[in-house]
């Protein structure tokens, strides 16, 4: 059994945004009950991105901002500027970045590294507010020690879903 919820971001302009307290507040009534399983969270946006990185400092948020100018500058002679021009650079990072990020739950709590936080990077100047699919998968087989032999047919698939701690 799973869980789905689509919701809306507050409206950020360009830049990288730390949001995982209001993807928190989305996905609690999600996420508070399961013990083992998987969060994946989906932007519906071609010129905006999730992604995770450090929380604390947020020199980190303005450093991604500055690397992906570079990586992908404005200033190319890009084609499509139908929506001004920040619009096909905006979609490029994006596919660079990705529009889905997932992150393990361990007994009802996203299950992040120390310094980890969900970003929104918002890749238009124009402030908008962002549509997030997120979707809650859990396990089927409880999974109770890191040593545990999961018996299937297909091992090689079993092997790299147990790697990652649970099982579908």
């Amino acid at each position: 059994m799973g869980w789905q919820k689509t919701f809306t971001l507050s409206q950020r302009s360009k830049g990288c945004h730390l949001v995982t307290d209001e993807v928190y507040a989305q996905i609690t009534p999600g996420i508070k009950d399961v013990k083992v399983g998987m969060l994946f969270l989906f932007i519906q946006h071609t010129s905006a991105a999730l992604t995770i990185n450090e929380n604390c400092d947020r020199d980190v948020r303005k450093d991604m901002d500055m690397a992906l100018d570079n990586i992908v500058p404005e200033s190319l002679n890009w084609m499509h500027t139908d929506e001004g021009p920040d619009d096909s650079v905006s979609h490029t990072k994006t596919s660079l970045i990705g529009a889905t990020i997932s992150i393990p739950i361990t007994d009802g709590h996203l299950n992040l590294g120390t310094w980890q936080g969900i970003y929104l990077t918002e890749f238009r100047h124009a402030a908008h507010s962002r549509r997030v699919v997120a979707t809650v998968l859990l396990s089927a087989i409880p999974v109770r020690s890191e040593s545990q032999i999961i018996p299937c047919d297909h091992k090689a698939f079993c092997t790299i879903i147990y790697v990652y701690g649970y099982v579908l």
